[in-house]
């Protein structure tokens, strides 16, 4: 618990790390069920408990604070190969619009962070193909895949006072890409 010991901001970032594919790209009908527990297990289980561990330091605190739950552009959208990750992505932007209207009464606001194609290293093989790459960046409206900084204005905004009467919300960060999906 001392890690959230006087923060008021709980960034629940919770990475998949496989040792496959990064993105263990595959169909429902022939998905393994250790990957897919696995990953249930990290991306929303994993932010459940830290949400909860949060919630009960700043309840304790009694200073309110800011819970960000990095979800996806995935929670929006179905993805065929990724049967395992979208729904996980999805309930995690559940999870905090749910804490949102629990936690309002102490002051902690709750929001989800939803990402589009950032470069990490989750990601850095297939970008690594120039077509790949190119595919991807013609979809999205800035020209450009995100790089992890493109997250920081966002989360400094939800984390801050300048979004004090902002809970349950999402905010896309994906250089237009949702909007382009058509």
């Amino acid at each position: 618990m001392q890690a959230f010991a006087n923060l008021p901001i709980s960034s629940s970032k919770l990475i998949l790390e496989f040792s496959c594919e990064p993105w263990a790209l595959t169909a429902g009908f022939s998905l393994e069920k250790e990957l897919f527990d696995r990953t249930v297990s990290i991306n929303l289980s994993g932010a459940f408990y830290a949400t909860q561990a949060a919630a009960r330091q700043m309840v304790k605190q009694g200073n309110g604070g800011s819970i960000i739950g990095m979800s996806s552009i995935s929670a929006l959208v179905g993805g065929g190969l990724q049967t395992h990750y979208t729904p996980t992505k999805a309930g995690l932007l559940s999870l905090m619009q749910s804490c949102a209207v629990a936690l309002g009464k102490y002051d902690i606001r709750c929001n989800a962070l939803l990402p589009g194609t950032i470069r990490t290293q989750l990601n850095e093989e297939d970008l690594a193909n120039d077509e790949k790459r190119k595919y991807m960046e013609g979809r999205i409206p800035l020209g450009r895949t995100g790089i992890p900084h493109d997250l920081a204005g966002p989360a400094v905004f939800l984390a801050s006072d300048l979004s004090r009467y902002v809970t349950g919300a999402q905010i896309l960060v994906d250089g237009g890409l949702f909007v382009n999906l058509q």
